[in-house]
């Protein structure tokens, strides 16, 4: 048996890439043609094939190998070089498995999507259609699977841009009133720097002759022309992240989206940035990245502290989270441009828990919306003594979001922090102040939802608020699980990124390549290895 299992993994191994980016796209195409009252279980089936071929391509990564892992490259369009160049290392892979295991407890979520609830919502779900709802959410899986494994840059543009589709039909389609306003401007605000980011990957064609990512990453380009294609990529992921002060979409976005919307938004869509930044920014621009990085600080010191500020003024519960995923996002970008081994290591695990934590916050306050339809603070209160499982799923949720030690995000902020430091002293520790404003915030939420008296509302509702049931337990354990686990051994993680961490670290500068030729013909030019990318000309090991 387990012959025959060692066997089958060996098989497909070559292709796990591609069956992370297209399983789900085939899924999103099935879940739309079966019937409307089979659909959930349909996708929900479906969404688990991802997340098992995620789970073997973390089993057989090798951590302790450079560069990057299960490569496919093949002609795409050849006269222009261009190729269907896919790759993965320890950077993308835990982004890449956050999002196949947040899409199935999405479905799980919306269950009981066009289920009458409140007049305004039962006017918009009863008339939705639940399989082009859950298949919206399967092909956003696969897009974003492809930004992380995209090896050329038309490849991950057009992944990049592609992913805007569902999420914008997502937060049109089924959310609240202002939901085309928040849509809108969500994907015009993607759109307009992801634009200046093709002008800028277009340019790069001009001098490479190639648009291979690897081949980028070490080409040492004119030190003139750096900083303005660091610019153009920044204007694109800077919004993704959201940076202050390009981040007032994001708000909008999070309080208008349904419950899972909100899930995949904050889990792993704001990942994305942040990888753009990894995977572009640092190893081709890093000269550019070392003059700009003070500009990032000032940014991000600002995020952290503004954004914590913020959020305890809130009386939406939804905003109040969606404010603080701009405010850890901000320690994210100041420890990725401090461009030390500790501040990345704390960075790449600040991206990793927070995606995990603010996921089960948003579903947290999506049990409690579909109980009682309000997500006013003031109307909440006294819930301990009416729900007292849903109080310790989100007393742990809670904890992990104010970095206790123990927690997952205890110590991805203290590398972050602790990493930062040397490079930038002043502005770490006006960082440092949003881990305080941080519990801050956290415990006002959590004392004035569960705790004290329960509010004239909640008492009128009473009878609505059964304890959380067997499926809401299926959605919140494997989050709660990976809360200690990471907690305990952030080592599992680290591991997988310590490679590219240490190259990020100590970016190599190279000399200009020749301009890059098509793929070669068989028997000439550079083999092409199952377990490294290469591209259109040979690439120096990274």
């Amino acid at each position: 048996m387990l012959t025959f299992i060692a066997t089958y993994y060996a098989f497909w191994q070559p292709y796990f890439l591609s069956l992370l980016v297209f399983l789900p796209l085939l899924a999103a195409v099935i879940t739309l043609a079966v019937p409307q009252r089979v659909s959930k279980w349909v996708a929900l089936v479906l969404s688990l094939a991802p997340l098992k071929v995620a789970v073997a391509t973390l089993f057989f990564f090798n951590p302790a190998q450079p560069g990057l892992q299960f490569a496919e490259l093949h002609p795409w369009l050849p006269a222009f070089n261009i190729f269907y160049s896919l790759g993965a290392d320890g950077i993308s892979l835990p982004l890449i498995a956050l999002n196949c295991l947040l899409t199935p407890l999405c479905i799980l979520a919306s269950w009981n999507l066009g289920a009458a609830q409140t007049n305004h919502e039962s006017r918009i779900t009863n008339h939705a259609r639940p399989n082009a709802f859950f298949a919206s959410f399967l092909a956003l899986q696969g897009a974003v699977n492809g930004v992380f494994v995209a090896q050329d840059f038309i490849l991950f543009y057009l992944f990049w841009e592609a992913m805007l589709i569902p999420m914008f039909l997502i937060i049109g389609l089924w959310g609240g009133e202002n939901r085309v306003y928040a849509a809108l401007k969500f994907f015009l605000y993607t759109f307009v720097g992801s634009v200046l980011m093709l002008i800028a990957g277009l340019w790069m064609f001009t001098h490479t002759g190639t648009f291979s990512l690897p081949v980028w990453s070490t080409t040492h380009f004119p030190i003139a022309a750096q900083s303005l294609l660091f610019l153009a990529f920044f204007a694109a992921f800077a919004v993704k992240v959201p940076m202050w002060p390009f981040h007032t979409w994001l708000p909008d976005a999070h309080v208008q989206a349904p419950t899972a919307g909100s899930v995949i938004l904050a889990g792993i869509l704001l990942k994305m940035g942040a990888y753009g930044f990894l995977r572009f920014s640092l190893p081709m621009f890093p000269e550019a990245a070392h003059t700009f990085a003070p500009f990032i600080f000032t940014l991000s010191a600002i995020a952290v502290v503004y954004a914590a500020l913020v959020a305890y003024v809130q009386t939406d519960v939804k905003k109040l989270i969606a404010y603080s995923s701009v405010s850890h996002m901000g320690m994210v970008t100041l420890g990725i441009f401090a461009m030390t081994p500790e501040s990345l290591h704390g960075a790449l695990l600040v991206m990793l828990n927070h995606g995990i934590v603010s996921a089960g916050l948003f579903l947290a306050v999506g049990v409690i919306y579909d109980r009682l339809h309000t997500r006013e603070l003031a109307k909440f209160g006294g819930l301990v003594q009416i729900m007292p499982a849903y109080a310790f799923a989100v007393m742990f949720l809670t904890l992990a979001a104010v970095a206790l030690p123990g927690t997952n995000s205890f110590v991805g902020e203290f590398l972050a922090l602790a990493g930062s430091f040397p490079s930038a002293p002043v502005y770490t520790a006006i960082a440092t102040t949003g881990v305080i404003f941080g519990a801050l915030y956290m415990l006002h939420l959590y004392r004035g939802m569960l705790f004290g008296t329960p509010s004239t509302f909640v008492e009128e509702h009473k009878s609505h608020l059964p304890d959380m049931s067997f499926r809401e337990w299926l959605v919140f354990i494997p989050l709660l699980a990976l809360i200690p686990i990471l907690g305990l051994m952030p080592s599992l993680a680290m591991n997988l990124w310590a490679q590219p961490v240490q190259i990020l670290a100590t970016p190599p500068i190279t000399h200009n390549p020749q301009p890059a030729t098509l793929l070669p013909e068989e028997g000439q030019g550079p083999e092409v290895s199952p377990t490294t990318i290469t591209s259109a000309t040979e690439v120096p090991a990274q």
